[in-house]
């Protein structure tokens, strides 16, 4: 049995290990990677059929490894393993899973007797294992009420890079009154339909910059997030494919 273990935090990779090789004593394998380059490479040569992976690595993040991953095999178990429940990583990762694949998402909170239940399951059983956190998460972004679509979600991601009204439209295929509303119905969701006004009468609030903290605030966007996204922009902008895809 080998397990790929793909964590840039040394404690957090031993433990991880150590967890591994506590419910299959002599039966495992475990290969580790500090960054997502590395987790990268090393699945290319080794093809671990189990990983477990934070979404927070350097280089390259840990969607950025499942796609590589499930690209060359779908088959693979793959246990994303993170500090946080942002809707950003869960609509990430959400994007990315192929068809019919085994994956579970567990908090880097749960105990430790969690995490052997998340890796029992995910690994051996086969099933998917979400944090009841993480799930209640993903059935809001899958309310179509509560949470936003997946073109409002294009929306905030142009908006916090920094487009004008004009170059979203061009970006994602749209007339600019399109374009605008689709931006009205995200600021709808998010809360700020109606401008605050001060004493004076003048707006409280830039609604563009009130989005974009709300966004962060409530977890919908983050910087890897970003980081992901400025590049898919920098293609569009070089004249390749950048307007489509996962977020």
């Amino acid at each position: 049995m080998l397990v790929m273990v793909a964590e840039d935090d040394g404690l957090h990779r031993a433990f991880a290990r150590s967890t591994i090789e506590h419910i299959w004593p002599g039966e495992v394998e475990v290969i580790e990677a500090s960054d997502g380059d590395e987790a990268i490479e090393i699945a290319a040569m080794r093809e671990p059929p189990f990983v477990v992976l934070d979404l927070q690595l350097p280089k390259a993040t840990g969607i950025d490894v499942a796609r590589a991953i499930w690209s060359r095999r779908a088959e693979t178990h793959i246990l994303f393993w993170s500090n946080f429940a942002d809707e950003s990583y869960v609509r990430g990762v959400a994007r990315i899973v192929p068809p019919g694949s085994v994956y579970g998402y567990v908090l880097k909170s749960a105990s430790e007797e969690g995490m052997r239940s998340a890796l029992r399951g995910v690994f051996s059983e086969g099933h998917c294992i979400i944090d009841r956190e993480v799930r209640g998460i993903q059935h809001r972004v899958q309310d179509r009420l509560e949470g936003i679509t997946d073109s409002e979600y294009e929306s905030l991601i142009d908006v916090a890079l920094g487009l004008t009204d004009k170059a979203i439209a061009m970006r994602r295929g749209l007339s600019t009154r399109g374009a605008q509303a689709r931006i009205r119905h995200l600021y709808e969701k998010l809360g700020i339909a109606t401008p605050e006004e001060g004493a004076d009468g003048a707006s409280v609030f830039n609604s563009r910059t009130r989005a974009i903290y709300l966004a962060l605030a409530r977890g919908l966007i983050n910087v890897d997030a970003l980081r992901r996204e400025q590049r898919r922009l920098d293609a569009w902008l070089r004249g390749g494919s950048g307007s489509s895809g996962d977020h």
